[in-house]
């Protein structure tokens, strides 16, 4: 339920600024002043790097196949099943939403992007990736890891005025959420191979000497 609360939420949130003639609410100017306020040159090359990684084939093709190959190598099946289809569904979801709000970018825009600003496709692909890996690998520094990715992906894309800031909390709701939604089906799949691969693990551990 809570994976789909959360996208939920994420629809009304757009449907509530659609409403309001799909143009920035007093929380997007107010957070887009203070990042043009405190532009300077050496926070701009991080958020272009972020940029590249959170989108784009990098991150549309070459994270996606690269992990579910090493899912693959390590006998993770329903792990390798479970990731693909969540990024999946989550680009679908993030390209359906775009096109039905059709919301202009911000005018201060530093970046080269497609059309529709909400939800974000960076945030929601970066949270799917973060939620869908803490739970393969079920383990808390990943969750950690996760929030810190997604957070300071959301940072980059309000910093480069590409998106407004409740387009970043659209698409971390909607990312996450789907990432939820895919694993409720699959949970015990994905229990019973992560913890068959571990046994498998300790047992091919040698004893010390």
């Amino acid at each position: 339920m809570s994976g789909l609360s959360a996208v939920v939420l994420a629809v009304l949130l757009g449907l509530l600024i659609f409403a309001r003639h799909n143009g920035p609410i007093l929380v997007d100017e107010v957070w887009m002043d203070e990042m043009l306020e405190h532009r300077v040159g050496w926070l701009e090359g991080p958020a272009l790097v972020l940029n590249f990684v959170g989108g784009g084939w990098f991150a549309r093709i070459l994270v996606p196949v690269g992990t579910v190959a090493a899912l693959l190598v390590a006998r993770r099946r329903w792990a390798a099943a479970y990731y693909a289809l969540a990024v999946l569904l989550s680009v679908l979801a993030v390209q359906s939403l775009k096109a039905t709000f059709d919301r202009p970018r911000p005018e201060e825009i530093l970046v080269v992007s497609d059309a529709g600003s909400f939800p974000s496709g960076h945030v929601a692909n970066a949270a799917t990736l973060a939620v869908s890996l803490a739970i393969i690998l079920g383990r808390a520094w990943v969750w950690y890891a996760g929030a810190v990715y997604t957070v300071a992906m959301a940072l980059s894309r309000t910093y480069l005025g590409a998106h407004w800031l409740t387009d970043t909390v659209g698409g971390a709701l909607l990312g996450a959420g789907i990432a939820v939604i895919v694993w409720a089906p699959l949970a015990r799949r994905l229990d019973r191979e992560r913890g068959s691969r571990r046994a498998t693990n300790s047992h091919e551990r040698p004893l010390p000497s």
